[in-house]
Formats: C-alpha cells, structure tokens, sequence
C-alpha cells in the first residue's frame, strides 16, 4: 500500500512539474521569443530599405504640372 501512495505522490510532484514549466514555456519563453523574431524581421527589413531603398519602382517621372497662367 505503502508503494500505490508514493506513486501518487511522485505522480503529483510531476504534474505539478510539468504544469509549471508549460506555463513557464507558454507565458513567459515563447512571447519574448515570438516578439523577438517579429522586431528582428522588422529591423532586418528597415535596415534593408535604408540601404537599397524603399520598394516600388523608381524610375518614376514625375506628371506634368498644370500650370493655369
């Protein structure tokens, strides 16, 4: 009997264990981690259109302008 008891009570120990690190990993890891990537992509983009500049095309001319004189 002494055995079936300390199975329940290790059975408890882990469960409680393995909650806590879900809610640990659920969160508090995984939303740093999530918005990390996310700012990462961003500032990798930024940095891109700062250098090869924004997209679309550029070789756009300007409409001429309507001057009423």
């Amino acid at each position: 009997m002494a055995q079936i008891t300390d199975s329940v009570g290790e059975f408890r120990k882990k469960r409680r264990r393995e909650l806590l690190t879900f809610a640990v990993l659920a969160f508090g890891i995984w939303p740093v981690v999530a918005v990390g990537v996310v700012g990462g992509y961003g500032f990798a983009v930024w940095m891109y259109q700062i250098v090869y500049g924004p997209p679309g095309p550029h070789d756009v001319k300007p409409a001429p302008s309507a001057s009423v004189e």
